[in-house]
C-alpha cells in the first residue's frame, strides 16, 4: 500500500509508525508539520490573527500548516491508498477536505480529548474515518475507539537503575500535581527524576526546587535513556482526559511498573495492581511496598493487541 502519515510529531514518536509500515513492505511518507515553522511577518499580523481566532475561529498558523501539507502532497503526485492524520485539529478544515484528492481513504487519529482540544469538533467531518483514544469522545461524537500503542524500545536486561521514579511533562496544569508528588517522594527518600519542559521562560515565576526545568525539547532517544535508568514510570493524566498516554505503553513495552493518576486504567485488560499503582492526585499516597515486588509479565496475547502492527491492522482494516 501507498500510505502517507501527516502528524505534528514534536516528540518523534510517529516516525515509529512509518518504520513499522515500511518493514511490512508498504511505501510510506511522513509529513511532520511540526517542522513547518510559522513566523508572524509583523505585529499587525499577530493582532489580525487574534481577531481572526476570536471572530471566525480560524487561525493563520493552522491555515499555513494546511497549505504546506498540500504542497507536499502535490509534490508526491501519487494517489495514496490511505492518508493517516494525527493531530488534525492543528490543520485548517479546508486543507483537510483537500486531502481526499490525494487518497482513497482519509483517516484521523486523535490522542487528546475534545475538552482539551475543542477544535477537533470542527474537523471530524472532514475525514472518512475518525479514531480517538478517548472513550467518552467516541460515545458523544460517534468515533471509533483505539488506544495509543507500544513503540519499539530496546530492552536492556540486568541494567542497574539510577532512579526509582521518572517523569517528563510539559509545563501545564499537571505541574502542581507533580510538585506535590515530588514532595512526597523526597519525604520518603525515594530517588526520582521529574522534568518539566517549559517552552517559554516566564519571568518572576516561582519554581519548585524539587523539580527540574528544561527549556529545550528533549530528544526521544534521551527520554528513552531515562526510561531505562528508572524502576517505575510516573504518569499524570491531563484534566478531562482519560485516554492512556504513551507513558503507560512505555511501561508495558519495557516491563516496568507504573504509578498513575488515571483511574480508568483499571478497565483495560492489561491492568494488574501489582504492576500499576493508581494514586489520588489530591492526596498521593505511594507505599514503599509497591517497589519491593517484581513486575509480573503481561500475557502475550494481551500484549500483542497494543503493538504498532496490531494498531495499524485495526486502522487499515
Amino acid at each position: 500500500m501507498k500510505i502517507t502519515i501527516i502528524s505534528y510529531d514534536n516528540w518523534g514518536l510517529n516516525e515509529h509508525l512509518k518504520n513499522a509500515l515500511e518493514q511490512k513492505g508498504h511505501t510510506v511518507r511522513h509529513i511532520n508539520f511540526f517542522d513547518f515553522k510559522y513566523k508572524y511577518p509583523n505585529f499587525k499580523t499577530k493582532i489580525y490573527n487574534f481577531i481572526l481566532k476570536t471572530v471566525s475561529n480560524k487561525n493563520i498558523k493552522n491555515i499555513y500548516y494546511g497549505n504546506e501539507i498540500i504542497k507536499k502532497l502535490e509534490e508526491n503526485n501519487q494517489i495514496q491508498d490511505a492518508i493517516l492524520t494525527i493531530k488534525g485539529d492543528f490543520i485548517d478544515s479546508k486543507a483537510i477536505l483537500n486531502f481526499k484528492k490525494y487518497t482513497k481513504k482519509s483517516i484521523a487519529f486523535f490522542n487528546d480529548s475534545i475538552s482539551r482540544c475543542p477544535n477537533t469538533k470542527k474537523v471530524i467531518s472532514c475525514f472518512d474515518e475518525v479514531y480517538s483514544f478517548e472513550k467518552e469522545d467516541c460515545k458523544k461524537h460517534n468515533l471509533k475507539f483505539i488506544s495509543n500503542w507500544i513503540y519499539p524500545i530496546e530492552r536492556k536486561t540486568n541494567q542497574p537503575t539510577r532512579y526509582k521514579i521518572f517523569n517528563i511533562s510539559s509545563e501545564d496544569r499537571r505541574t502542581p500535581i507533580l510538585s506535590k508528588i515530588a514532595s512526597v517522594l523526597k519525604e520518603k527518600n525515594i530517588i526520582y527524576k521529574i522534568i518539566i519542559f517549559e517552552e517559554k521562560i516566564k519571568k518572576n515565576k516561582k519554581r519548585d526546587s524539587n523539580l527540574e526545568y528544561i527549556t529545550k525539547q528533549m530528544p526521544l532517544a534521551e527520554v528513552n535513556d531515562y526510561l531505562h535508568n528508572t524502576s517505575v514510570l510516573l504518569d499524570i493524566n491531563r484534566i478531562g482526559q482519560n485516554g492512556l498516554t504513551f507513558r503507560v505503553f512505555e511501561s508495558i513495552g519495557l516491563e516496568k511498573k507504573l504509578i498513575t493518576t488515571n483511574s480508568d486504567i483499571r478497565n483495560y485488560d492489561f491492568y494488574n495492581p501489582n504492576n500499576i499503582l493508581i494514586i489520588d492526585e489530591k492526596d498521593p499516597n505511594i507505599p514503599l511496598d509497591f517497589f519491593n515486588s517484581e513486575y509480573e509479565k503481561i500475557p502475550e496475547e494481551i500484549l500483542k493487541k497494543y503493538t504498532i502492527q496490531e494498531w495499524f491492522n485495526q486502522i487499515l482494516n
